[in-house]
Order: C-alpha cells, then sequence, then structure tokens
C-alpha cells in the first residue's frame, strides 16, 4: 500500500472577490495538492459574519470544470442544509462534471447564526443533530454503493436510486468532527476517510478512539483514510515577516483575530510541525488559505515543504 504524504488546499469561500477564489483553486491544481476544498456556510465563520461568502457546492462544480488533478469536496458539508439524498444525488453529479474528482465531505453543523438567519432546522442539540447525521451517512453510502436505501425515522425516502452513479467505482464519503462517543462511531460504520484537527495530541486521541469504535463494529480501520486540518499557513524565509504577512490576512478577513498556534515561519519549521503526525498515519494534510490565498506559501508548501515530509 502507498503512503505518500498528500496536501489539500481549503480555500476559504468568505471575504474574498469570485475571481480570486476561482483563481486560488486552479493554481491548487496547478501547483499539485491532491485535493481542494471549501467551506459549506451562508455566513463568514471567521472574523465578523456580517460579511460576504460564496455558497460551497457551486463554487465546486466551477472549480471542477477549470481543474485535471486534484479532488474536490466540502470541508465538510452541512447536514442540516440538505436532504442526504440530494446530497448524495449532488455529489454524483460533481464527480462527472470533474472527471472522477469528487468527494462528499459532510458534518453535523454548528453555526446556528447562519440557521437561524436562512430559516433552517438547527435541532434542539449536538446530539440530535448527529441523529440526522448517522441516518443521512446510511441513505448516501448507500446509494453511492448503487444500493437503494429507505429512510427509517428522520428522512423520508423510499428506496432512492442514484442515476447515474457517480463517475468513480467508490466515491469517498469523508465525516468530519471528533465527537468521541458518537461522530466518530458514525465513522467507524460508514465513512472512507475521517477529518479531525486540534493539534497532535487531540488528533492522536481521537484516532485511538476512532480505532476502539471500528473494532465494536467489526470494521477495518485501514479502510479509512486519515486527514487533518492543520490550520493556516505563511511561509517566508524571515519568520517576522510570514508573522507580518499572517496577521495582515486576518485583519482582511472580518478584522479576525489571528488564530493560535499557527504554521507561520520557515519551511523547515513547518516540515517539524507536521512531522510528528506521519507516526500515527496522518498523511493527508488540509491546509486553510484564506483570502488572498498567498501565492508564496501555497506553492513552497508544495515544492519545499512536501518533498521534505515524503523523505521522513
Amino acid at each position: 500500500m502507498k503512503h505518500d504524504v498528500k496536501f489539500g488546499a481549503n480555500c476559504w469561500n468568505q471575504y474574498s472577490e469570485w475571481s480570486a477564489l476561482r483563481e486560488a483553486g486552479i493554481r491548487a491544481d496547478a501547483l499539485g495538492f491532491d485535493s481542494l476544498w471549501t467551506w459549506d456556510h451562508l455566513y463568514p465563520i471567521v472574523g465578523s459574519h456580517e460579511g460576504p461568502i460564496f455558497e460551497g457546492w457551486l463554487t465546486l462544480a466551477a472549480w471542477a470544470e477549470r481543474t485535471e488533478r486534484v479532488t474536490v469536496g466540502l470541508m465538510v458539508g452541512a447536514n442540516t442544509f440538505r436532504h442526504p439524498a440530494i446530497v448524495a444525488k449532488m455529489a454524483s453529479t460533481l464527480d462527472h462534471i470533474s472527471g472522477g474528482r469528487a468527494v462528499l465531505g459532510i458534518g453535523g453543523a454548528w453555526f446556528e447564526t447562519e440557521h437561524r438567519a436562512y430559516g433552517i432546522e438547527f435541532g434542539g442539540s449536538p446530539g440530535e443533530r448527529l441523529k440526522w447525521l448517522e441516518e443521512a451517512a446510511r441513505i448516501m453510502r448507500g446509494m453511492l454503493h448503487g444500493e437503494r436505501p429507505s429512510g427509517n425515522d428522520f428522512y423520508d425516502t423510499h428506496e432512492v436510486r442514484l442515476d447515474p452513479p457517480p463517475v468513480q467505482k467508490h466515491l469517498p464519503l469523508l465525516i468530519g468532527g471528533g465527537g468521541e462517543k458518537k461522530t466518530l462511531r458514525i465513522v467507524a460504520r460508514y465513512a472512507d476517510a475521517m477529518n479531525v484537527g486540534g493539534g497532535f495530541d487531540n488528533v492522536r486521541r481521537k484516532d485511538e478512539i476512532l480505532r476502539g469504535h471500528c473494532q465494536e463494529v467489526g470494521r477495518d480501520e485501514s479502510e479509512i483514510e486519515r486527514t487533518t486540518g492543520v490550520g493556516t499557513c505563511i511561509i517566508r524565509d524571515d519568520p517576522a515577516e510570514a508573522r507580518r504577512v499572517f496577521e495582515a490576512m486576518f485583519e482582511r478577513n472580518g478584522q479576525a483575530e489571528p488564530w493560535k498556534d499557527q504554521m507561520v515561519g520557515t519551511p523547515d519549521q513547518i516540515v517539524e510541525r507536521l512531522r510528528p503526525y506521519l507516526s500515527i498515519g496522518f498523511r493527508h494534510f488540509i491546509v486553510g488559505f484564506p483570502s488572498p490565498y498567498d501565492a508564496e506559501s501555497m506553492e513552497r508548501l508544495i515544492t519545499e515543504v512536501k518533498p521534505a515530509l515524503a523523505g521522513a
């Protein structure tokens, strides 16, 4: 089995012009990123929510037409926004648009402000939303596998079929989130890939818990690709200059307070920060690129950091 180091570009769709967001996706593909993502939100989630943001699925469709190699998906879709059978249909259509490069990313959703503003049912608790997510994951996985699933509790589907099926024989279902009792168990039962963040110690803990759930439900844990969100990244030879660019980037994004403990510095510093993940089997790093999508950092991540990690 190959264990290549992979990098994903999560190009934030907030506080941007469309031309810049479109070009960021094209650049990620040309540079050799393995995966390309954006958020599924209706209001900005970093900085002031009183700002612009582009819709996620339509962004993916546009990127799919303008790229050639990179996989495309949401990091991650909000299950509350759309019926899961419709989402599976959308993912299959995206797979055809992209020539077989779609990933169906999904999560329970968390941002109440946008739900309230758009009149979308938010549920009474995270636990309720995770019950919705579990049934949604079963329906979507079944449809993607050529089955005709029906809903039991929350989604009134009746032997729903997916026609045409995806181009890929097995379009990946990625589930994001680190809830230890429910979310990771849903991952163990249904996901082809998982995404969790919060730093190395947190990721290691979540992975151990996922392995336990896999054992309990009878799933081979090696079937599930591990991906991790590692925050934002600014690379410069001078760490002070990297910090200046980083702070200006967050200021641009709704006057957001800069995130702490981010990948800001030299290529060697970034390599050392990511190296520990390799020891626990996490080799697919999802890196956030806020507007204005720093071209130097995107390029150096692929041309300098990735080769150094691949040789580790």
